[in-house]
């Protein structure tokens, strides 16, 4: 298939590759230089020009936000009729319904599949896709989407793969600064906290954010970037609005928030999400 992938940043590029590496012709849609540097180093063609994706088959964006996604939607007044749009960022069920509209109205067909599993899965095309919309316009868009993981399917209404990424992120974003909390009531209780990070990791209070983060989080300050803390300001920011749209209480998700935005208040947003553990090092200064 012909595929134009829109933003190609950390998580991006390597989904990207996936998609090129199963045999199909991608170009890239990238805003910045450096971004468009690293495309090309790997074979894919990018430019921050968007009307490369006009005759494309399917269009995948992975853009960071509900209003980069407005723009984006609002930017295409040329949509190939029954083309099909993968929309594959994490931006919440209302804002991709909304921008669903949008381009149904434009005739375009849209998936809403959003992902888990960070940059480690995408490199290897093994991340969980939660894809919504109806039956056919899934079956049209499998070549691309199991290309870069597992394909599980969220429901027929758009918007529905958005809200169980929704609740995956309650979960990512309670278990990361649980682990954070965990590492720094070692260090408080004067152990060495790789030492206990190897014992606990595999036991029953062990998870997959601790196991991932944990190493990273006794990197220091400079760990490598995977996911950024302002990422997560994001992401349990939507689930803090989807919660309140529907009346639920989540107290722990309040919590982790308040954590990630400390965080990003005290110059760590472009960090490494692990470094949320630095809100409780600056406690404790």
């Amino acid at each position: 298939m012909k595929v134009a992938f829109i933003g190609l940043g950390a998580i991006g590029l390597p989904m990207a590759g996936q998609i090129k590496k199963a045999g199909h012709t991608v170009a890239g849609v990238e805003l910045s230089e450096a971004g468009q540097v690293a495309a090309e180093a790997q074979g894919i063609q990018a430019t921050a020009d968007w009307r490369v994706a006009v005759d494309a088959d399917a269009v995948v964006v992975m853009v960071a936000t509900p209003s980069q996604l407005a723009a984006l939607v609002q930017q295409f007044d040329e949509v190939r009729q029954r083309q099909h749009w993968i929309i594959m960022s994490t931006v919440g069920p209302a804002a991709v319904r909304e921008q669903a509209r949008k381009l149904e109205a434009k005739g375009a067909v849209v998936v809403d599949a959003p992902v888990t599993g960070g940059v480690a899965r995408a490199q290897t095309g093994s991340l969980l896709i939660f894809a919504s919309g109806s039956e056919r316009a899934i079956a049209y868009v499998q070549p691309v989407l199991s290309a870069m993981g597992q394909v599980k399917a969220a429901g027929v209404k758009i918007g529905d793969g958005q809200a169980i990424k929704v609740v995956n992120q309650h979960l990512c974003s309670v278990h990361l600064v649980a682990a954070a909390e965990a590492l720094s009531l070692a260090r408080s209780l004067q152990l060495d906290q790789a030492h206990v990070l190897d014992l606990v990791q595999h036991g029953a209070g062990g998870s997959w954010m601790l196991s991932d983060r944990g190493p990273r989080m006794l990197e220091g300050t400079d760990t490598r970037v995977t996911s950024m803390v302002d990422i997560f300001v994001k992401d349990s920011g939507l689930v803090a609005e989807a919660a309140k749209a529907c009346s639920a209480e989540v107290p722990l998700l309040d919590i982790a928030h308040t954590r990630f935005l400390q965080a990003s208040e005290t110059g760590l947003g472009r960090r490494d999400d692990s470094r949320v553990i630095e809100t409780w090092e600056h406690q404790t200064a």
